[in-house]
């Protein structure tokens, strides 16, 4: 969100030097902390597994080695309660990650006008009911089956092969969440001017095929330990890292939304003849902020269930996605207040969820102090993020294309960058080919499905529709019927 402010409010030069300053603040706390011995815990002997080798191990492991016949017999019942649990936490996690969808829809309702609040709420309700259908029959076999060339998956389609009381159905419900979202981040950059009919198109193609096919070079294998595929995709192979999703759900659906807003072009009266922006305020503000409160707690579930295990590891995770949350909002409100002279709601908001979607890649290889460098730098990309946008003329609604693109490209990176190990120049290369190719190819195929839309029904609502808002224009309907809308 960066529409909340006048646009001439940030100053690109200002916000350069607050950045720099950062870096190599960042810089020495990375040479101080970044190759911190691990933590010494009574009663562990050896370095705790990654989270995904843990999940298999997990659910392939027959035989346990254990130093007493009683433990021995009771290696089953152990095995099993340690599955279920596992099972329960991605579940839950999967509850939490689907209240985000709430938290899109509260977000992006509050920053447009009263007018366009139900065509706002249809999107995001479908772009859900969408995703369960096309990651069901479709998208997870893309995603998650028999790798061909380590770049598309080809078998499991449909799901029918899986008895009830698999723990593939957790991995499923969990990983499902994650398609929905990566089509919602586009809804809000395109709201109020965008044909409701061209939307869903686009989310259809998107829950599929494009976010399937991008997750499968990334996540290819992490189906093998639900009896699912178990191919590693390209990148994959290569070392690539992305966490929960900073390129694979929050890069591939900014880039999406950036293709979206070249495609129908501004809102009317969003530039004046000279180019120059024009302020446009959301009619609720309050339900912006409810927004990102949701999407603050979902993002708990978002990244801490990507451990797909139920261990102690998960707590840190939650603790570095809070830091560098709150840090980012901190630094892109002190920013503005420094450059333009007043704090601001939606600089506030909009650092936080920078932040969040920054840590989203790293939050499981940095410590808490890395954790809040990531986030202040994330709080001053989403800042000038949306002036740049301005300045090329683009109208992005809610923000998404700085916040979920160019954040999710900083936080790919930081995998490299704040690696409490240490950093490598081979690693970050790595990570820079993923961060930047997997939203190029996004934007591509985004790109043409909507031409394709275009062609077919027409994304652009027209002026008129646009004046008269497009909850009368698309669904015959006003969401405020007490009250005259602007």
């Amino acid at each position: 969100m960066n529409t909340l402010n006048n646009p001439s409010r940030t100053p690109l030069r200002t916000l350069g030097f607050i950045g720099g300053a950062t870096i190599a603040i960042f810089a020495i706390l990375q040479s101080t902390y970044g190759a911190d011995a691990p933590i010494s815990i009574p009663g562990i002997t050896a370095p705790l597994e990654t989270a995904k080798e843990a999940a298999i191990a997990a659910v392939e492991a027959e035989d346990v080695a254990l130093s007493t016949p009683a433990a021995a017999a009771l290696s089953g019942d152990a095995k099993t309660v340690e599955l279920n649990l596992n099972t329960l936490w991605m579940v839950i996690a999967a509850g939490m990650v689907f209240l985000m969808q709430a938290g899109f829809c509260l977000l992006e309702l509050g920053l447009v006008r009263a007018k366009n609040t139900i065509n706002v709420i249809m999107k995001n309700f479908l772009d859900m009911s969408i995703a369960f259908a096309g990651f069901l029959f479709v998208g997870s076999a893309l995603m998650f089956g028999d790798s061909v060339g380590g770049f598309i998956g080809s078998s499991g389609f449909w799901l029918s092969a899986f008895p009830a009381e698999h723990p593939f159905w957790g991995f499923w419900i969990f990983q499902v969440m994650f398609a929905s979202a990566a089509a919602t981040i586009a809804s809000g950059a395109m709201a109020e001017r965008t044909k409701f009919v061209g939307y869903l198109i686009f989310s259809v193609f998107m829950t599929m095929l494009i976010y399937p096919t991008l997750g499968h070079w990334v996540w290819g294998s992490y189906g093998g330990a639900y009896a699912m595929g178990g191919d590693q995709g390209w990148l994959e192979a290569m070392g690539f890292k992305d966490f929960a999703g900073s390129t694979v759900v929050h890069g591939v659906g900014g880039a999406a939304a950036l293709a979206g807003i070249i495609v129908i072009g501004p809102r009317k009266g969003r530039f004046g003849k000279s180019g120059r922006a024009r302020f446009i305020p959301g009619h609720n503000l309050p339900l912006a902020a409810l927004g990102t409160f949701i999407l603050w707690f979902g993002w708990f579930g978002f990244n801490g269930g990507s451990t797909l295990v139920s261990d102690a590891g998960v707590a840190r995770v939650l603790v570095n996605t809070a830091v560098a949350g709150a840090l980012g909002s901190l630094m892109s409100m002190i920013a503005f207040w420094i450059t333009q002279g007043r704090s601001d709601l939606g600089i506030a908001l909009n650092g936080a969820l920078g932040g969040l979607v920054a840590v989203t890649a790293c939050a499981d290889i940095v410590s808490p102090a890395l954790a809040a460098g990531v986030g202040m730098i994330a709080g001053l990309i989403a800042n000038s993020g949306g002036t740049l946008l301005e300045k090329l003329g683009l109208d992005d609604v809610v923000g998404a294309v700085p916040v979920h693109l160019f954040n999710g490209i900083w936080g790919t990176l930081c995998v490299a960058l704040f690696n409490e190990d240490g950093f490598s120049i081979n690693i970050l290369g790595i990570q820079a080919l993923g961060a930047f190719l997997i939203p190029t190819v996004s934007f591509a195929a985004s790109y043409m499905v909507f031409r394709f839309a275009d062609a077919v029904v027409g994304m652009r609502a027209t002026e008129e529709e646009q004046e008269d808002g497009l909850d009368a224009a698309e669904h015959a309907a006003n969401a405020y019927p007490d009250f005259v809308t602007d």
